[in-house]
């Protein structure tokens, strides 16, 4: 049986209700929940309205949440019950098939001249994922709900697990001030979409090139210094296996996006050696292959308990392409970032971005 919602206005010890209407209701919420999407339950960024299908149809709402999954927002309008749901599910199939560039233009069409990632990490304040439309979840709004849709609804996502749910709202007017209240048709605590298929991966992030890599320095006072990289041509990390580790999978001749954290982009080179421990790594000093910590530095790349290699400091020789000092760095909203020392550099943004700043051909 469908949720009906009530509103009292108390006067002392006399409760006055408010009749809902629905006059004009369903036309605004679209608008409404464009405008402030938290509507819905949760921080979604809308990414595109009125989105056109492959085969005719117009999605009302489509957006993102943290998680970089799709969720189709469908508004029931006039449409019956086995019509919106069918809807939102044909939708879903089509969205589903969208790999990382599709969804990319979608929102380029939306909003031209503000980059996806750009707009991801101002609604979210992380980066966006590599995984982008790995799963989708489907919401129908509605000004009320029939008992029809609610055993659609509920067969399909208490009974088979889909991702699907109705939200509606009432609309209230007292004594000139409108109120909105909300309800969802299932226990909604954030909808879980499903997961995707392990062969969808190459289609929902974006191919790597095979050759680019980021590289984070993380500068720490008396240990590492950017300065000493910059001037030395090396990359180094350390102090535990969760730190070095990841250097070591550059091979050479890769080229390295180097970044110190919360603070942005420092350089871009080549690798031009393998990882080997701080302590026996060698750079070219004026055409002389010097040891590196034989060099004037100013940090000291030594940790506690270094003499075991999982704990000591491990560098990688690079030839700079071009670097600049840390007081320079580049950094835009949205911009890769990472925990690793070391990962494969699949976002474009980041590279365009890093290319353009330091005047890179490519």
């Amino acid at each position: 049986m469908a949720v009906e919602m009530g509103l009292w206005r108390a006067e002392g010890s006399q409760l006055n209700r408010i009749v809902p209407t629905s006059i004009g209701l369903e036309s605004q919420l679209e608008s409404y929940i464009e405008s402030d999407p938290s509507m819905l339950g949760e921080v979604l960024l809308i990414i595109g309205r009125q989105v056109p299908t492959a085969f005719g149809g117009f999605i009302d709402l489509l957006a993102l949440d943290e998680t970089a999954a799709v969720h189709v927002i469908e508004l029931k309008r006039d449409k019956t019950p086995r019509d919106v749901t069918a809807q939102a599910l044909d939708y879903g199939s089509w969205v589903a098939g969208l790999g990382r560039a599709d969804i990319q233009a979608i929102f380029e069409a939306y909003k031209p001249g503000i980059a996806l990632e750009e707009a991801y990490a101002e609604c979210f304040n992380e980066t966006l994922p590599e995984e982008v439309n790995s799963s989708q979840t489907f919401t129908i709004v509605a000004a009320n709900v029939d008992a029809a849709t609610e055993r659609i609804v509920r067969f399909l996502n208490e009974g088979f697990a889909v991702p699907i749910n109705v939200i509606f709202f009432r609309h209230f007017e007292d004594n000139g001030a409108k109120y909105l209240a909300r309800t969802w048709l299932v226990e909604h605590e954030g909808q879980q979409a499903a997961k995707s298929a392990p062969g969808r991966q190459t289609k929902t992030r974006e191919p790597w090139n095979g050759s680019d890599w980021y590289v984070s320095f993380g500068e720490d006072s008396g240990i590492r210094q950017w300065a000493d990289g910059l001037k030395y041509g090396f990359i180094s990390g350390g102090g535990g296996k969760w730190f070095s580790q990841t250097l070591k999978n550059l091979p050479i001749g890769a080229r390295v996006f180097v970044h110190i954290p919360k603070t942005g982009y420092v350089g871009v080179g080549t690798v031009i050696g393998e990882a080997q421990r701080f302590d026996q790594t060698m750079v070219d000093v004026g055409g002389v292959a010097t040891p590196l910590h034989t060099l004037p530095l100013e940090g000291t790349y030594r940790h506690d308990g270094d003499a075991a290699d999982e704990k000591a400091e491990w560098a990688v020789p690079v030839a700079w392409t071009h670097a600049v000092p840390r007081a320079e760095a580049v950094w835009r909203n949205g911009m890769f970032a990472n925990q690793n020392t070391a990962a494969k550099l699949r976002q474009k943004f980041t590279i365009e971005q890093v290319t353009e700043a330091f005047g890179l051909d490519d």
